[in-house]
C-alpha cells in the first residue's frame, strides 16, 4: 500500500468538498486510476472538466505510476473573468 495526498483546486475542491484527501492506495497505482478514484467519488460533477496533473508540484503529461508520499493535484482549466 501506498499513502498519497490529493491537493484539490476550483472545481475539483468544490466537487469533492474539500481542499486535501489522503488516499491509501494499492502499489502500482497511477495517475489514471486515481483520476478514475476521484472522477467516481464527484459523482458526474466533473464528468465535462479536462484536468492537468501535477506530481509533486510538476507537470506530468502521460499516466504515471504514484509512489507512497507523492502530492497530487488534479488541475482544472484556468478560470477567469
Amino acid at each position: 500500500m501506498i499513502k498519497v495526498k490529493l491537493k484539490c483546486f476550483s472545481q475539483v475542491k468544490y466537487a469533492l468538498g474539500s481542499n486535501q484527501l489522503v488516499f491509501e492506495l494499492e502499489d502500482g497505482t497511477s495517475t489514471d486510476d486515481l483520476e478514475n478514484i476521484i472522477r467516481k467519488k464527484a459523482e458526474g460533477k466533473l464528468d465535462d472538466v479536462t484536468l492537468g496533473i501535477a506530481i509533486n508540484k510538476k507537470y506530468i503529461f502521460n499516466n504515471t505510476k504514484l509512489s507512497d508520499g507523492d502530492e497530487i493535484a488534479f488541475i482544472p482549466p484556468v478560470q477567469g473573468g
